[in-house]
């Protein structure tokens, strides 16, 4: 689970320009264009032009962009005062769909009262509570694999993320609200930055396809709240996600409706991705797949989710992260104005040899010989908004590996690697993380 990028909703007057970092004179329409299209080469191609820090212009109203790349940097903003620099407030445009309730839209007080409420459902003895079934989930998804022929591992992760977000987060066992809420839930998950509009302009919504998606929302919104209306009060030997809100927070079912979407829709894609991009590395390295099938067939826990950090250091599913200053403040030796959006390119920091020797090469090893310096490798942001979802994402990976392991070998129907695409806030791979596995 990934955190969601995002944008300030304030355009910098002409008296503050000077203030900000070097960056393109292109027109604003072609920078947002380069920005969503191309960031995996946009973003290098500025650092190496303007240096560490530089400044893009984005639609709507021109919105200014300081970028940032060194590590450093990324410790004063995620150390900054969470009511200096805001994230929630930039992720507005994500309300009609999350709830105003979300995690992701909250700032301040709220944001750290909704965070401590779900912190426990989290913890590290929580997630050792979820591992098992996570992993028998694992196991059933892999025993379909078709064995002999190429196949888009991506597809398949993603089918298997939605049932562990149903029967683990949501606690969804029965099998025809299962077989009721699959087709709902997929098409939720497949929201397009088309219906995100939505958000800015809610008079859309009373039109098709805004009003279609509406009414598949409506649907999952009934299931989910007769799903805690039939929790509540009966939670006896219930170890889910739901569950144990329930069991530890004083909700209202709107708050816990708003956080069931948002943890579908922050952990869906970006763990499917992040694993699908695993499966395409050790593919294509035997050597790595000797050493993953060495941890799963020995329970080394530390060895898997190596394989799963490296596969988010070397293809981020999620390229960058954003703050907007809510008061001018001292940034990378920039004084910036308020309303300035401060973006951390997670990127960039993964690819940086300073940091990262080879960052080119996939070497799960570089996880357990010596780990990264703190700022370094943040693929769930960091600071006070980092994603909460961070432990069970890895958990996930690592159960999944072993479960895949443990049955395949794995072997790449082309020689040339994946590039990534983007797919909206996200970095997939472009045909789908194709693979060939035969039986161990």
């Amino acid at each position: 689970m990934a955190p969601t990028p995002l944008l300030g909703s304030r355009t910098l007057d002409r008296q503050t320009a000077r203030t900000l970092p070097p960056g393109p004179r292109l027109p604003t329409l072609a920078q947002t264009v380069l920005f969503a299209s191309h960031r995996k080469t946009f973003f290098p191609r500025m650092r190496e032009r303007y240096g560490d820090v530089f400044t893009i212009r984005l639609v709507p109203s021109s919105r200014v962009v300081v970028v940032l790349s060194r590590p450093e940097h990324f410790r004063e903003v995620f150390g900054a005062s969470p009511s200096v620099m805001h994230a929630g407030e930039g992720n507005t445009v994500l309300e009609p769909i999350m709830g105003s309730h979300s995690l992701l839209l909250l700032d301040d007080d709220d944001h750290v009262r909704m965070r401590r409420q779900l912190m426990p459902a989290f913890s590290g003895q929580a997630l050792r509570g979820y591992a098992g079934m996570v992993h028998e989930l694992a196991r059933a998804e892999v025993a379909t694999w078709p064995a002999g022929k190429p196949f888009r591992v991506h597809q398949r992760m993603r089918n298997l993320t939605l049932e562990i977000i149903l029967q683990v987060i949501f606690g969804v066992t029965d099998s025809d609200r299962l077989n009721q809420l699959r087709p709902l839930l997929d098409k939720i998950v497949s929201v397009s930055p088309v219906i995100m509009l939505g958000g800015f302009y809610p008079s859309l919504l009373r039109v098709p396809p805004w009003r279609t998606y509406l009414t598949v929302q409506q649907q999952v919104d009934e299931i989910l709240y007769d799903e805690i209306a039939g929790r509540r009060g009966n939670l006896a030997g219930r170890t889910d996600v739901l569950s144990r809100l329930l069991a530890a927070g004083n909700w209202t079912d709107v708050e816990l409706r708003d956080q069931l979407v948002t943890l579908l829709l922050a952990g869906h894609e970006t763990t499917a991705t992040a694993m699908a991009w695993a499966f395409h590395e050790l593919a294509r390295r035997p050597e790595d797949l000797a050493f993953g099938q060495r941890a799963a067939d020995a329970g080394a826990d530390d060895e898997l989710e190596a394989i799963v950090k490296e596969a988010m250091r070397l293809h981020p599913v999620v390229y960058q992260v954003g703050r907007r200053l809510t008061e001018t403040a001292d940034v990378a030796g920039y004084r910036l104005p308020r309303g300035t959006t401060i973006m951390a390119a997670i990127g960039l920091a993964h690819r940086d040899p300073e940091h990262f020797p080879q960052p080119q090469d996939f070497r799960p090893q570089r996880f357990l010989d010596d780990p990264p310096a703190p700022g370094t490798w943040i693929p769930f942001g960091g600071g006070a908004r980092r994603c909460i979802g961070a432990g069970f994402s890895l958990m996930e990976g690592t159960e999944i590996l072993r479960a895949a392991l443990a049955a395949y070998n794995f072997q790449a129907p082309r020689a040339t690697p994946e590039p990534a695409k983007p797919k909206n806030v996200t970095l997939v791979p472009a045909r789908g993380a194709e693979i060939t596995v035969t039986p161990r």
